[in-house]
């Protein structure tokens, strides 16, 4: 499929907005007003610009721990993130979810969860729902490889083959589950979208490393499955550059092989869209500063604005809280 330079300039202002909130949470963070624990994508951005260039907004999404980057690009809003993250009142959850319970329906961001796999019946459900009302939406499904070794994964799979589902399942293989590697949890000879390919959905697996392949690829497979109505599952490999869990560079506690992160490190995508957006002339070097000083002032005044909101009462904090 031909694509534009247009294509590619959306894809790298939304990337960049993607990295440099999450480099501010991570900054932001540190001085302890963040209560919750905050799972950070940075590394990992390309993978939900991409995707979320190629949703509409009838589109539900779904996502699980690692959301900030999904939610962002499926339309949600900053102010009401950056608020939920500090457990304010005027956050998308009104302060009772956090960084990992994040929603807004008006967007058709469904919903994320702490616990791996939760979210992918919930998904499922949703292109269930877009089946059955003959809606011409498609319910986009995140999982990370920890997600593949999950029961919930299993039947969501084969629910949606079996019932022709119009979903589409985006694995973000970064090879570890907190600190344990790929190898360590899954056949060494098994690929992950081949498996689901055995299983009756149609898998393929998206190069990150190309530019041209990865923004091209997804763009036409999301395109087909969106004419046909069935399901469709795209692995990418990524690797996130922080701690599992929380804002850091745990790089010396030895779980991951020497070099590895630099090797990723060095395949960053940021400087090679740039690359390509400056040989092409659609953007300057002073536009790209522009760019991220534009976006960084964004995510400042969010984070004031935050401050300055209040935390939810006792009684709002029951409201809209459901437990058995």
């Amino acid at each position: 499929m031909n694509i534009g330079m247009r294509y590619f300039l959306e894809v790298y202002r939304l990337a960049t907005r993607i990295r440099i909130v999450e480099e501010k949470i991570a900054e932001e963070y540190q001085k302890g007003e963040m209560r919750c624990p905050v799972h950070l994508s940075v590394g990992q951005e390309l993978i939900s610009a991409v995707v979320g260039i190629n949703q509409k907004k009838i589109d539900t999404a779904v996502s699980s721990h690692r959301a900030h980057a999904h939610y962002l690009a499926k339309g949600g809003n900053l102010n009401k993130m950056i608020a939920e993250i500090y457990g304010k009142v005027t956050g998308c959850s009104k302060g009772r979810g956090g960084s990992m319970h994040l929603i807004d329906l008006g967007v058709g961001f469904l919903g994320s969860s702490a616990i791996v796999g939760n979210s992918i019946p919930i998904g499922v459900g949703a292109g269930f729902s877009h089946k059955l009302s003959d809606s011409d939406a498609l319910s986009f499904i995140f999982v990370g490889d920890g997600a593949i070794e999950e029961g919930s994964f299993y039947e969501s799979i084969n629910f949606s083959a079996v019932q022709g589902l119009p979903v589409v399942f985006i694995c973000e293989n970064n090879f570890y589950s907190v600190y344990t590697g790929l190898n360590h949890r899954q056949p060494a000879e098994r690929k992950i979208y081949k498996m689901v390919g055995a299983m009756g959905v149609s898998g393929i697996k998206i190069d990150t490393a190309d530019m041209y392949m990865c923004l091209s690829q997804t763009k036409e497979v999301i395109s087909e499955a969106r004419k046909i109505k069935k399901p469709l599952f795209i692995e990418y490999e990524t690797y996130r550059w922080l701690e599992h869990c929380g804002p850091n560079d745990d790089n010396s506690l030895g779980y991951r092989p020497d070099g590895e992160l630099k090797f990723w490190q060095e395949r960053d995508w940021m400087p090679k869209i740039e690359s390509i957006l400056l040989s092409e002339d659609v953007l300057t070097l002073d536009q790209i500063k522009s760019t991220k000083e534009s976006i960084l002032s964004e995510v400042n005044l969010a984070i004031k604005l935050a401050k300055e909101d209040a935390f939810p009462t006792l009684e709002e904090s029951s409201v809209g809280v459901y437990a058995q």
